[in-house]
């Protein structure tokens, strides 16, 4: 089965804002959006993408990414 990749990390790298900017922006923890960007996560709240999406202007499809195969 394949997998669903974040690529915040890439994103943020891309507009230029730090963890903590984007954090403060989308209301959540820097520890989870940490763990947002590090793709150690299996799920995300709808709610939290769109605040994600908000923030950075951009698409769910910008910040995930499907993957064949896998594990």
């Amino acid at each position: 089965m394949g997998q669903i990749i974040l690529r915040l990390d890439r994103l943020m790298v891309e507009k230029k804002i730090s963890l903590n900017d984007l954090a403060a922006q989308v209301g959540i923890t820097y520890v989870n959006l940490s763990k947002l960007k590090n793709n150690h996560v299996s799920a995300i709240r709808f709610s939290t993408l769109a605040a994600i999406c908000e923030a950075l202007h951009c698409q769910p499809g910008d910040i995930l990414e499907y993957v064949e195969g896998g594990e």
